[in-house]
């Protein structure tokens, strides 16, 4: 049983606090630089009429998904009781709100132009879209997390009715959200790689491990930088559930590959993706199975890395590299085999029909992604300064005085 925890903001105004800030901040205006050459249309990026979507958009569902994971250790806290958890759940939702925050940026800059934002705020919402459903569903998670911080926040005691209700419903809410950004891609039956129901649920552990392992990295950072004591308790809990996560998120793509195998429709771009000699292959099997997988899965729970942090950062790190992976090899690999438009034909025309389709991404399309990615970040660490989201201490003996974790 945990006892009473204190928060407080950071208080450190050196060189070392404004030069974190100044380097993402650095990453910001490099995204700002190329929203600006983007405005001048998508001919100044490797996108075409066969791949639509390219690394802006990979960076941006990344975050989006990520964003809900990382939301879910405040709901373990909350909703399950876990007092490990409860302490950190400020960080928690203040992180996925940022996250959030950062790709939903990208996905609107990528338009080109203020005004097409202007024009798709004013039009009618279609219902029968999935894109406008997730509109509403990502605008109600930044308001439920907001809601759900003050919660844990106020002095004042207002809201605590409130802060267990507010708990579930943000557990519900995630759920429905990754499922609504998985279902993006499962309800696309155009694309082969993308025509399958099991992409909702993989979304939704995919959240939990892209989430847990950058939440890690974030709370490791912070606790050092500011010189709070972290103790082994809270990142064994991390570390563990990020291991079991990428079990799951494994077991979801070999049943998705073994599903699509046993269709004959869907043979020959498992065969390009699994098999072939296409970039993606290699990124999928040294990418996302070995490097962003397994490797982690080994440096947690190998006994000989038992409480060594940097074995923790680099699982967390790689379990991240890992995810952008997953999301490129689904999003581009699978805009890269071409669309079946006549199945059980031959089709030759001067339009590419049954070509496989290049894209290669330009610097902005890179500095636009990594850019919402430094605003995630810089808001965090705003937020740090300028609200008490930090515990003074997650030590061992504050987490767990009575060392029940230990027994």
């Amino acid at each position: 049983m945990a006892t009473q925890v204190t928060f407080s903001e950071v208080k450190n105004n050196g060189l070392g606090y404004w030069g974190v800030l100044g380097f993402f901040g650095l990453l910001v205006l490099g995204g700002v630089f190329a929203f600006l050459h983007m405005h001048e249309g998508h001919y100044t990026t490797g996108m075409n009429n066969q791949v639509v979507w390219g690394i802006p958009h990979v960076f941006a569902i990344f975050l989006i998904v990520a964003a809900s994971g990382a939301a879910n250790i405040a709901t373990i806290g909350t909703v399950f009781g876990q007092d490990v958890y409860k302490p950190q759940g400020r960080l928690s939702l203040a992180l996925a709100g940022s996250l959030l925050f950062g790709g939903l940026v990208v996905l609107l800059l990528d338009l080109g132009s203020l005004g097409h934002v202007i024009e798709m705020a004013k039009g009618a919402l279609n219902f029968k879209s999935i894109f406008a459903w997730n509109m509403i569903l990502y605008s109600g998670f930044l308001l439920i997390i907001t809601l759900y911080n003050w919660t844990m926040m106020d002095r004042r005691k207002i809201a605590k009715k409130l802060y267990k209700p507010l708990g579930i419903v943000n557990m519900a809410w995630r759920f429905m959200l990754t499922m609504g950004t998985g279902s993006i891609f499962g309800f696309l039956v155009a694309r082969q790689y993308y025509d399958a129901a099991i992409l909702a649920p993989l979304f939704i552990v995919s959240s939990y491990v892209f989430g847990t392992a950058i939440y890690s990295l974030v709370l490791m950072a912070s606790f050092k930088l500011t010189g709070r004591d972290l103790g082994d308790i809270v990142l064994n809990r991390l570390r563990n559930s990020m291991a079991v996560y990428l079990v799951l998120v494994l077991f979801f793509e070999m049943t998705r590959h073994l599903t699509n195998l046993y269709a004959t429709e869907h043979h020959a771009v498992e065969a390009y993706i699994l098999t072939g000699d296409s970039i993606f292959t290699s990124l999928f099997w040294y990418g996302q199975i070995i490097l962003g997988s397994l490797v982690p899965m080994f440096l947690v729970w190998c006994r000989f890395f038992k409480n060594n942090r940097l074995a923790h950062v680099t699982a967390a790190v790689l379990a991240v590299i890992g995810g952008m992976i997953q999301i490129y090899v689904i999003l581009i690999g699978g805009q890269s085999f071409p669309l079946i438009l006549f199945p059980n034909a031959e089709v030759s025309s001067a339009f590419f029909d049954g070509v496989n389709n290049a894209y290669t991404a330009t610097m902005s399309e890179y500095l636009l992604g990594i850019g919402g990615v430094g605003l995630a970040v810089a808001l965090v660490i705003v937020g740090m300064k300028g609200l008490r989201l930090l515990p003074t201490s997650l030590a061992d003996d504050v987490i767990d005085p009575l060392n029940l974790e230990k027994k």
